[in-house]
This record gives structure tokens, sequence and C-alpha cells, in this order.
């Protein structure tokens, strides 16, 4: 089922199911989407501003260039989901639980993800900047060309992550968990000699 440009603003949807729907340029400004289960959907440049989705759960659902802006995603889950390219400004995403799901692209920058669960998601190229990731599990997370100017990472498990040199420098790492591989390019990024 295709649904273009439809205009949701400040329905009620509560507690739906909506099971294999595709959604393109559709407007869901201060719609109230709480306990909304998707499943194998797509929203393509669709508009979630204000909107409340907090305890939705969400498998196998793209979120593709979408905006959110201050909207509610609080003890939402998302499994084997894509953020590409979706922006988030302002939003409330704690807690929040991202299993296997895809940020590339994704913009977070400022967002609030502390003590955030992260692990082994992929970040390719997200804007974190000034993103507050302290104490976030980010284990085996991909931040390959992530924006990371002003980010926090204090007291977070980065072991396994891969980061840029240019992200080791513009990011707070002081007090982070690293490994080995990690911390040899910390040092070579900050202009260190290793060996």
């Amino acid at each position: 089922m295709d649904i273009i440009g439809e205009d949701y603003s400040d329905a009620v949807l509560y507690g739906q199911k909506w099971e294999g729907r595709s959604f393109v340029r559709c407007d869901f400004t201060e719609a109230d989407l709480r306990g909304l289960a998707t499943s194998g959907c797509t929203f393509t440049d669709c508009t979630f501003d204000r909107t409340d989705l907090g305890e939705s759960t969400h498998k196998a659902t793209a979120f593709r260039s979408c905006r959110f802006t201050r909207a509610v995603l609080g003890s939402a889950e998302f499994t084997s989901c894509s953020w590409l390219g979706s922006m988030f400004v302002d939003c409330a995403l704690r807690p929040i639980t991202l299993t296997e799901t895809d940020l590339t692209l994704a913009g977070l920058s400022g967002a609030v993800l502390r003590k955030a669960s992260l692990r082994g998601l992929r970040l390719r190229e997200a804007n974190l900047q000034e993103a507050d990731l302290r104490e976030a599990d980010l284990r085996d997370a991909d931040l390959t060309g992530a924006r990371l100017r002003g980010c926090r990472f204090e007291g977070a498990d980065l072991t396994g992550a891969r980061l840029d040199a240019d992200g080791l420098v513009q990011a707070t790492l002081r007090g982070a968990r690293v490994d080995l591989d990690t911390a040899v390019a910390f040092a070579a990024a900050h202009g260190l000699r290793v060996g």
C-alpha cells in the first residue's frame, strides 16, 4: 500500500499495527503515534514534527530522509531498521532501544543519547556534532566518516569501534574505554610518534 502526500497532522493513531506500508512525503506533525507497531514499512521524506512515537515498536522499517523535530521517541524500539539520511532536532530520545539499526547519514547533532546502547550500529557519516554520548555503549559501532566535533564520549565504551582520525581529534574522549588499535590511532591523530 503506497500512501503519497497524506496529511496526518494531529491524527490520533495510538496503538495501531502497520505492515508493509509505504509512506512518501506524508506529514505526521503533532500526531499521536504512541504504541504504534510497524513491520516492513517505509517512510520517505516524511515529517514528524512534535510527533509522539513513545513506546512504539518498529521492525525492518525504513525512515529515509525524514525529519523529526521535537518528536518523542522515548521507550521506542527499532530492530533491523534504517534511519538513512533522517534528521533529528531537539528530540526526546531516552530511553530508546536500537538493535541492528543503520544510522548512516543520520543528523543527530546535539542529540542526548547518554548511556544509550548503540552497540554494533552503523553510524557512517552521521552528524553527531555536539551530541552527548557519555557512558554510551558503542562497542563495535562503525563511526567511519562521522562528524564528531564537540561530541562527548566521556566514560563511553568504544571497544572495537571504528573512528576516523578527525573524529579522534574533534571529539571529547576523556575516560572513554578503547582498544589498543584506537589508542594508537588516537595518539597518532594527536601528533605523537608511536613505536
